[in-house]
């Protein structure tokens, strides 16, 4: 680490909520410390994703004590480093980071473990880095089990956001066809102009009937649903013979009802994936292949477009444009030592 580098300081701006539901504020807390096999990252920027306003919501459950701060992933340089040797190695790198249970990203320092680090290339910007994580680690997860479970095509649902359009460049370079659901007209535009060839509205009179033939046509037995509700029902009915739903979202906020008739007549089922526990799963050699799968497309078929940048007092601000412009890109979080280099 340089000899120029500001010091930690003892205490830092930190998003938080007091309880599940809650609207978020901002507070100045103390700056935690690593422990062993844990670094602290001065934090540059962190992401708004899906999977933060359903945390908020508490729709994974408590992870620690309230106040709690959220905030999945994001990025920024090492400044301290706890014991073991990987904790030291990552020493003054710029990374993309993973949170640990002991609190989220959205803060001006954080804590995560040495192995939910990825440092990142030279060509590399700290704001595509803090985008590294959740939607790339999750697409290239989708993939894998769609090559090992041989399925011929795949579903995508709220295709327009920054995941869905990993999926679609993926599934592009990989030969894998993709069917994009999507809502409106413009959004269906944006895919096409993309190169998806496949893209239907689910507001439109002949969605079912569309999908219906479409999915059997090309045998798109793994269905990816960010949506849930009826959403979810439609798809797995209509959907052709031995398909799965992977539950990854639950956007629609509404409860989903499924005919267990259907899945039992036609061997179908459904499953849920959260990341986490995906990653927690993997073998050592599997994250090295994941982390050099990630630095070799982030510039390319893993890369997000930003929509605009917040500082972390205009939190609220961001979630509310956030919530409404889901599929203009991503609005990232930037903390007060980097507000200079916003627009």
């Amino acid at each position: 680490m340089s000899s120029s580098a500001p010091p930690v300081p003892e205490m830092m701006l930190a998003v938080a909520i007091p309880e599940f539901g809650a609207p978020p504020t901002t507070a100045q807390i103390p700056v935690p410390h690593p422990g062993p096999g844990q670094v602290l990252v001065r934090m540059a920027a962190s992401p708004v994703n899906p999977s933060d306003l359903a945390f908020m919501k508490g729709g994974y459950g408590a992870q620690r004590p309230f106040p709690m701060i959220p905030g999945f992933e994001g990025s920024g340089t090492v400044v301290k480093a706890g014991a073991g040797l990987l904790p030291h190695l990552l020493l003054g790198k710029r990374v993309a980071c993973a949170t640990s249970a002991d609190g989220g990203m959205w803060a001006e320092y954080a804590v995560t473990w040495a192995t939910a680090c990825i440092p990142l290339r030279k060509n590399v910007s700290l704001e595509q880095g803090a985008m590294s994580i959740v939607n790339p680690m999750t697409a290239l997860a989708f993939f894998d089990m769609a090559r090992r479970d041989r399925h011929q095509a795949i579903v995508s649902t709220a295709a327009a956001g920054a995941l869905g359009k990993m999926i679609l460049r993926l599934g592009i370079k990989n030969g894998i066809p993709v069917i994009h659901i999507v809502q409106r007209k413009e959004q269906a535009d944006v895919l096409r102009s993309l190169g998806a060839k496949h893209v239907l509205r689910n507001e439109d009179p002949d969605f079912m009937s569309s999908f219906q033939r479409l999915s059997h046509e090309w045998n798109a037995t793994l269905i990816l649903d960010a949506v849930g509700g009826k959403l979810s029902q439609q798809l797995i009915l209509a959907a052709p013979f031995g398909s799965t739903l992977v539950a990854y979202g639950f956007l629609s906020g509404e409860e989903t009802a499924i005919d267990l008739r259907s899945l039992v007549k036609e061997d179908k089922r459904i499953i849920g994936f959260f990341l986490l526990n995906w990653l927690k799963k993997r073998h050592l050699f599997q994250m090295v292949k994941d982390i050099w799968r990630i630095r070799t497309l982030l510039s390319s078929d893993l890369a997000t477009n930003v929509h605009k940048e917040f500082a972390l007092t205009a939190v609220q601000e961001a979630l509310n444009l956030y919530r409404t412009s889901t599929s203009a890109g991503k609005v990232l979080l930037i903390p007060s030592q980097r507000e200079g280099l916003m627009e």
